[in-house]
């Protein structure tokens, strides 16, 4: 139920008399007991204080989500108040001050909720997700005699855990008795290792680039038991449940006639072979079916078609939210993965298409993608510009778009709140029964004249096995997907639910807490990465990487609550076996392929096959090509355009070269999957182009050239110059005239030719 004005103020009235509490007589002095709960420990200076209590609360917030109206419930806003007080009774020595501090104010919190009989009765005990009841641990005095005496201020919470002091230690030494339980402990009283505590603050319980084994040297056993299935049971029964849908991003208001369109639309649709798709929801029981419903209520299509027919919904939101929790039971009746499930996404689908804002012409309502916004989906879905001969390309992109786009922090749709870094199911247009698992990169606004205000997410895609191809004889875990460098952007219609995924460090340890998953919500687990141009699994070593960044090294991103050892998940053979090892189980854009590690000789005759299960031909198709690398012709400058010469019949191949003469089987190593992804393919044969050196007729680069501020160092040196040597004087900055040219110097004749002259004048006849 939601809080009324009136138990608002009463909560307010609450929360201001704890604050303003003060110590009773006979101690002195005005001292506010509540100043040490008001805000949250400092993390950076108490690390271990997030470890031991699995959810940390303080007033500050508390009033504020109250004055916010954050809270559902009464209860709500009582159990948050009351784990600031239980939290630090747990981690503080009982008779340390800020112990006696906490359970003087929980005392006043009960008595003046009991005195308001507007509000709901209060329990007296520690709530489920209090660390008293997660650790199952409760403080007990310690004698004085043998305890470790301490004095600190530290807010709310930590003086020092203390106890009983060894002989080996000091007075002044520090003891910690209040732990969580060790992962494989099977008694509450037995305290954890060091090198066992359990994570929950950071995004990875190792050092970002060191791999991660996680049953190595823990003596934990991955085999799942009946034991390890009690504790699972055990965790998820204690968690809390779902409130239910929110009151934002419901349809707007139509007419009552539209409403009966609309079930009638539902009830009445049948697929291309004339299977009246509505049986899946009519076969749901109309009382309640599990206890993970947000409603509990009796609920079917026929009731809601008969209220809609009496005019009975006040509102559109009110047939609107009946609709929501229909397709909810439903989900939640049939299998997953079923033909009746997918039957109920698809009618979901339409659903939402239906009371979108641009509904699709009908009736008879059809689509080609089962009523989904992209034309393929995981496996048959081809990036952007993708050289693929198969699938269909420019569906996904392999970054995130940031244009004709308004970033916002969330979005709203059928009482969902999708924020980022949430995952969600998707309706897959390929197989309806199989929706899309995707986490939100971005939430926007659509800025383009056409789609202007309209709301969208972009998200990455997660690949499930069957979508993926992998050997015959590869395990996969329960629930297990893979990363994907896929992303794409959807409208908000093509939402079926908010779902988790946790990587597999987390999800051995624990269960997500609220609000990113609740019981009964799908729960996936991720391991591995998926190149499904290469085919290749890729184990995640750096979980960051995987998440967007904003919510990298956060630590209040997916915290868990934490199982009381370390519970593996079961593993099962690829969803392409039958019983007998037959191939043929399941249909599905992946496959299964031969083993990779083939001959040389094998290598070299060209690309391996293998086998295409559930192909849409129905028929084998080839597996992509071995990576040959190829010289280029020695003139080619532009190999990324050119085109294969057809007209030279030599063996250019890296192959024939390395093997010599003797044409023996050369040495060869494979580049990774890392390196091949920089490097563009040839358009026909997907071959990577791959040269040993530059193209031989690059031009050649021009002589370097003076620059300008040396030129004009030339243009002032010379000015000098010419003003030094010349006695004028130098106006308005005129240079000096050109000097004149310098004269020839006349060399005298020499004897021999002084004689010829002499004799030449004397031999001149006279006239």
């Amino acid at each position: 139920m939601a809080i009324t004005t009136a138990q608002k103020s009463a909560i307010e009235d609450i929360i201001n008399i704890i604050i303003s509490a003060t110590p009773a007589p006979p101690s002195r002095g005005k001292r506010r007991l509540s100043a040490m709960f008001m805000d949250l420990v400092d993390r950076t200076e108490w690390p271990e204080y997030y470890e031991v209590i699995p959810e940390p609360r303080c007033i500050n917030a508390v009033q504020a989500s109250v004055e916010k109206n954050r809270y559902k419930d009464p209860s709500h806003a009582y159990t948050d108040l009351s784990l600031v007080f239980w939290n630090a009774m747990f981690y503080n020595e009982p008779t340390s001050q800020i112990a006696m501090d906490a359970e003087a104010l929980k005392t006043i919190l009960e008595a003046e909720w009991q005195k308001r009989s507007i509000l709901p009765i209060p329990r007296h005990s520690p709530p489920p997700s209090s660390p008293q009841k997660v650790h199952g641990i409760i403080p007990a005095p310690v004698p004085e005699s043998t305890t470790v005496q301490i004095t600190s201020s530290v807010n709310n919470q930590k003086t020092t855990p203390v106890g009983p002091a060894p002989a080996s230690l000091s007075i002044n030494a520090e003891v910690r008795t209040q732990k969580p339980f060790h992962p494989r402990s099977k008694s509450p009283q037995q305290v954890s290792s060091p090198d066992m505590e359990v994570d929950v603050s950071g995004m990875s319980p190792e050092p970002e680039g060191q791999t991660e084994d996680i049953n190595i040297g823990t003596g934990v056993s991955e085999e799942r038991d009946a034991e390890s299935d009690e504790i699972v049971k055990q965790l998820e029964k204690g968690l809390p449940k779902w409130e239910g849908f929110g009151d934002s991003g419901w349809m707007s208001e139509v007419s009552k006639d539209r409403l009966l369109e609309i079930v009638y639309a539902i009830k009445t649709y049948k697929d291309v072979i004339g299977n009246r798709l509505a049986v899946a929801l009519e076969a749901v029981p109309e009382e309640s079916t599990s206890t993970n419903l947000s409603f509990h209520s009796p609920l079917s299509l026929k009731s809601i078609e008969g209220q809609v027919r009496s005019q009975s919904y006040e509102s559109s939101k009110d047939f609107d939210c009946d609709m929501a929790r229909l397709f909810e039971k439903a989900r939640r009746w049939h299998e997953p993965c079923s033909e009746p499930y997918g039957r109920v996404l698809l009618l979901q689908r339409l659903y939402q298409a239906l009371t979108s804002s641009s509904p699709p012409q009908g009736p008879p309502y059809t689509s080609t993608t089962n009523f989904a916004s992209v034309r393929a989906g995981p496996g048959t879905a081809r990036p952007l510009h993708s050289t693929d001969s198969e699938g269909v390309p420019g569906v996904t992109t392999f970054r995130v778009s940031t244009k004709d786009r308004s970033f916002v922090e969330e979005v709203h749709y059928k009482g969902w709140s999708i924020r980022l870094a949430d995952w969600l199911h998707l309706s897959n247009p390929d197989d309806p029964s199989r929706p899309i698992i995707a986490q939100v990169f971005k939430c926007w606004v659509s800025d383009e004249p056409t789609k202007k205000g309209q709301p969208g997410l972009t998200i990455c895609w997660y690949y499930r096995p069957e979508q993926t191809f992998h050997l015959a004889q590869r395990l996969f875990w329960e629930g297990e997907v893979f990363k994907t460098s896929h992303f794409a952007d959807h409208p908000l219609e093509d939402v079926i639910e908010k779902i988790a995924c946790q990587f597999t460090a987390r999800h051995i340890r624990g269960r997500p807490r609220p609000p990113f998953w609740y019981p009964g919500w799908p729960l996936y687990v991720c391991d591995s990465r998926y190149n499904d141009r290469e085919r290749v699994f890729v184990k995640i070593k750096n979980w960051n990487s995987c998440v967007p960044e904003e919510v990298r090294k956060s630590t209040e991103f997916m915290p868990i609550y934490p199982f009381e050892r370390v519970v593996f998940p079961r593993r099962f053979p690829s969803p392409f076996l039958a019983k007998g090892g037959k191939v043929g189980a399941v249909k599905g854009p992946g496959g299964i392929t031969e083993n990779v590690e083939k001959s040389e000789a094998e290598k070299a005759e060209g690309p391996s096959k293998g086998l295409y299960v559930g192909a849409p031909s129905g028929q084998g198709a080839t597996a992509p090509p071995t990576t040959v690398f190829h010289y280029p012709p020695p003139q080619q400058t532009q190999p990324h355009r050119s085109q294969p010469n057809t007209d030279d019949s030599r063996d250019r191949t890296l192959l024939t070269a390395a093997a010599g003469s003797t044409g023996a089987a050369p040495l060869i190593e494979k580049l990774p999957a890392e390196t091949t992804k920089h490097f563009d393919r040839s358009p026909e044969t997907n071959e990577i182009f791959w040269f040993s050196a530059p193209p031989m007729n690059i031009p050649r680069p021009p002589e370097p050239k003076h620059s300008l501020a040396y030129l004009h160092f030339l243009a002032s040196k010379k000015k000098n110059e010419a003003i030094s040597n010349d006695n004028g004087m130098d106006v308005d900055d005129d240079l000096p005239e050109a000097p004149a040219k310098r004269q020839c110097v006349k060399v005298p004749p020499t004897v021999t030719a002084t004689l010829h002259s002499v004799l030449a004048e004397m031999t001149k006849p006279t006239v």
